[in-house]
Order: C-alpha cells, then sequence, then structure tokens
C-alpha cells in the first residue's frame, strides 16, 4: 500500500515540470514566418512601453528570467536567439514582469517577500540531502536519519509551496500582460493563439514545477544513498 501510495504521489510531483518542459519543447521548433528572436522582441517591447533602465540579456539555456536588481529580462540562448513560438511567448512573459516592476504593482512585490523564502527552505533541502552520507556515517541511529531525511524533504516540499503564493504573480505576466500584449499588438496569428496560451500557462507554472521536482529528486536520491 506505501509503495502504491509512493508511486502515485510521485507521479503528481513530477506530472507538473514535465508537462512544462513538453510545452516548451513542443513549440520550440524555428518558423521563418515571424518578424524576430525572442531577444528582438523583448528589446522593441522594453522601448514600446517606455521600461526605461531594463536591459535584454541573453542567460545561460532554461534560465529565462526577469531579475528587477539589474534590472534586466535575461532571456536562454534558444528563446534569446530562436524564433518560435516558445521564444516568443518566454520573452512576453519575462517583459510582463519587468511592466510589473517598472509600473510597480502591488502583485510584484509577491515575487521580492516570498522567492527568497522559498528559494532558502529549498536550498536548506538540498544542503541537507548533501549532507547525509556525512551524517549517516556519523549518526548511525535510524530513527535520526529519518528525521533528517524527513527535514529535507519537508523544507523542499515547503519551498515548493511557497510558489504558490507567488503564483497570482506569475499569471498575471502571463495573461494580464503577455498575452493582450502578444494579441492586440499583432505579434502573433489568431491560429497561434492557443499554442501561446498554453506555453504562457507554462511560463507561469515553471518554479512550481520545478521545485516539486526537486522533492521527488532528494526523495530519489535518499533512497539510494540509503542502500
Amino acid at each position: 500500500m506505501l509503495i502504491v501510495m509512493g508511486a502515485v504521489l510521485a507521479i503528481l510531483v513530477y506530472v507538473p515540470s514535465f508537462w512544462v518542459r513538453r510545452v516548451m519543447v513542443k513549440y520550440s521548433q524555428e518558423l521563418g514566418e515571424l518578424p524576430g528572436t525572442g531577444g528582438e522582441l523583448a528589446s522593441h517591447l522594453v522601448q514600446r512601453f517606455q521600461l526605461d533602465g531594463i536591459t535584454v540579456e541573453e542567460t545561460k539555456p532554461y534560465g529565462d528570467h526577469f531579475d528587477p536588481s539589474a534590472p534586466a529580462v535575461r532571456l536562454g540562448a534558444g528563446n534569446f536567439n530562436g524564433k518560435s513560438l516558445t521564444a516568443v511567448a518566454v520573452a512576453a512573459h519575462e517583459v510582463g514582469h519587468a511592466i510589473q516592476f517598472h509600473r510597480r504593482e502591488k502583485i510584484f512585490e509577491l515575487r521580492k517577500r516570498y522567492l527568497p523564502i522559498a528559494l532558502i527552505l529549498s536550498q536548506a533541502g538540498v544542503a541537507i540531502m548533501l549532507a547525509f552520507p556525512v551524517i549517516a556515517l556519523v549518526i548511525r541511529s535510524p530513527l535520526v536519519i529519518g528525521v533528517v531525511i524527513g527535514l529535507s524533504l519537508l523544507l523542499q516540499l515547503a519551498g515548493a509551496l511557497s510558489y504558490l503564493i507567488i503564483l497570482p504573480e506569475e499569471w498575471d505576466a502571463s495573461f494580464n500582460k503577455a498575452l493582450p500584449i502578444l494579441i492586440e499588438g499583432d505579434y502573433i496569428k489568431s491560429a497561434q493563439i492557443p499554442a501561446i496560451r498554453n506555453i504562457l500557462r507554462a511560463a507561469a507554472l515553471t518554479y512550481f514545477a520545478g521545485a516539486l521536482a526537486n522533492v521527488l529528486n532528494v526523495g530519489r536520491w535518499f533512497m539510494i544513498l540509503r542502500r
């Protein structure tokens, strides 16, 4: 029974991350009909909305984000240089965050207040996981080891749930900013709107889905280390 429950939990934890990756890859094919790359669109939108002081930069693959401390819209190489629906949608989503920041919208405070908490909780869980082999060698008590395992998983899960608090901000960037911009600005065709909606939904769920997947990864590592 426990094995079945564990398998079901693993599926529920992993499915969101799998779905996000699948959507991003599905619509990452190059489309010559698009007038520019994701990076070019982001730069254009920054100028169009007069987001003074905000730059557009290329970053590591899959590292798309808006950095308010720079401030900068950063896109992974595939989206920065790519002419795909994924590149266009992700660029618009990150510019959506830049608009929130520039307008000092209250919803952007969710990121400022809770994202550091989510990161700290997740990183603490990973740190405990990395220290587990040493702890297991020094303290051979099954009870203590069980507590360590449970604490790491709990911290990872708490970090994932913290991302849920930020979700309204992500949703706003996708569907109150990016989607209207792309549709009303005629940056995409009507036939492409359903695909763009899917990508923007995936973009909004990226942090939460990734954090959930980390919970599963921590559990898997602990099972390996306990053998």
